[in-house]
């Protein structure tokens, strides 16, 4: 990301958006990442150096500094200092703005995270990828562990944005209609669920039944979220934080593992009914919840403008400093919870989506948001917009934010975001195929590594051709 923005910043090398620059792309966002969980794991100076030759194959396609386009000095140059008038013409400026503006780190974050988990669900089937990064069975952390608690953060964070809408119309929905629009969302996942379920069995499929249980799978467990957050919506009316409420329901669920008979039920319980069989999913689900709770929590003061300042600088840093203070109580908590000797000495299991696993999760993910925001701050300065003093210019300042927007964003990453989730599907049915016709733990490194970009390479085409057609296939 970082070196993408580089490129970007300094020499527009990514628009036009050419074949050249689509395949840069590639190697950046997916094939880097690619080699960083698979053969170059264990070897960051390798990984560091495969990273300078793809830059030195780019060098000798990029423009000289004398020839930098226009729009880069436009988009990329730090805001000018404030003047004496700005308190003044505060009010005005900001009658001027979306207030839900796109946000390029936003995308950014979604999209690699896609990226990595489209990744993660293949490679894992093959010897090239390290066993340290697969899940875990009863406890501890990796990779794909990880992975599954950010695709649920990343889907709270996103689903803010209607409820900020209706905040600022100053209208609120009933909890009837509430609940019909979490089913209208609700009803697709739980179909993909019970396609998955019937597909899995029909074809005998195999998987960890310790994973989620006997019928359950990751789409039921996403189905169920909407119409329990619509029915949270309720008590923000009293505890107007979704991280709070997060908090509170993943310390009640914890409260009902340790001090109840629910912990030794999930792990060692026989499955002797549809219940018991499948309660590695029901009851993990409220850990999820929790999760997608923190995630809309970051999502309420992430995606709006933030409030105005006294200064510029200080405007654009109140959105990090909210990242950082949010990142710095979630690692505190996470401590206090996971220590030994001042804590509570519990542990990280992603099969119970307990406290300790939905407080690492938000540590994360927060602290992820934190750095894609630095990064973009860094390289796109003006990617806040000033605004202007004349209110009758209100659709050419959104015009021009959203087209800085979009110039801060990678179109790869941009595409993988707008149809995450049909990219996820997709993912799903390719990994069913290669693992119906290829042998993958008999398949050495090199010829997995081919399949892994040849598999990449087409989820990037479909990313991209849905993209470029304007199709958002949302659920």
């Amino acid at each position: 990301m970082l070196l993408w923005s580089i490129l970007q910043s300094r020499q527009s090398f990514f628009h036009p958006y050419t074949p050249a620059a689509a395949v840069v792309d590639f190697m950046l966002n997916c094939v880097a990442i690619l080699y960083a969980t698979t053969v170059l794991s264990s070897s960051q100076a390798t990984l560091n150096i495969f990273i300078l030759f793809l830059l030195l194959l780019i060098i000798p396609t990029l423009t000289s500094s004398n020839k930098v386009s226009k729009k880069v000095t436009q988009y990329a140059k730090p805001p000018k200092a404030a003047t004496t008038q700005l308190d003044s013409e505060t009010s005005v400026t900001e009658l001027n703005k979306d207030p839900l503006p796109i946000k390029a780190f936003v995308t950014a974050y979604r999209g690699t995270m896609m990226v990595i988990t489209c990744v993660a669900i293949l490679a894992v089937d093959f010897k090239v990828f390290p066993r340290r990064f697969a899940k875990t069975e009863n406890w501890g952390t990796s990779l794909m562990d990880l992975g599954v608690g950010s695709f649920v953060f990343s889907a709270g964070v996103v689903a803010a944005r209607p409820i900020l809408k209706q905040h600022l119309q100053g209208r609120s929905q009933g909890l009837l209609a509430r609940l019909k629009t979490a089913a209208r969302h609700a009803l697709p996942l739980f179909v993909l669920g019970l396609i998955r379920l019937y597909s899995v069995k029909g074809l005998d499929y195999a998987e960890h039944v310790t994973e989620y249980g006997v019928h359950w799978n990751f789409f039921f467990t996403l189905s169920f979220v909407p119409p329990f957050v619509a029915l949270f919506d309720s008590a923000f009316k009293w505890l107007p934080s979704y991280s709070v409420l997060a908090l509170i329901l993943s310390a009640m669920y914890e409260l009902a593992l340790d001090l109840t008979d629910l912990k030794k039920f999930i792990l060692t319980g026989p499955r002797t009914t549809l219940f018991s069989q499948n309660r590695e999913g029901i009851f993990s689900f409220f850990g999820y919840l929790a999760i997608f709770l923190a995630g809309q929590g970051a999502g309420m003061y992430v995606l709006p403008h933030a409030p105005a300042t006294s200064t510029a600088n200080l405007k654009q840093d109140v959105i990090l400093r909210k990242l950082a203070t949010w990142t710095c109580m979630w690692c505190a908590l996470f401590y206090l919870a996971t220590d030994y000797t001042i804590g509570l000495n519990l542990q990280v299991s992603r099969r119970l989506a307990n406290l300790p696993y939905v407080l690492w999760t938000a540590a994360f993910n927060t602290g992820q948001l934190g750095l894609f925001y630095s990064v973009e701050a860094l390289s796109f300065r003006s990617t806040v917009n000033n605004g202007t003093k004349n209110k009758s210019k209100n659709e050419t300042d959104q015009r021009n934010e959203k087209e800085r927007a979009e110039f801060a964003t990678s179109r790869l990453l941009r595409a993988f975001n707008r149809n995450g989730l049909a990219v996820f599907l997709i993912a799903n049915l390719l990994t069913g195929l290669v693992n119906l016709t290829v042998p993958t733990l008999k398949v050495g490194d090199q010829m997995a590594m081919l399949v892994l970009m040849g598999y990449l390479a087409v989820l990037a085409a479909v990313a991209f051709e849905l993209d470029r057609r304007g199709i958002s296939i949302k659920l």
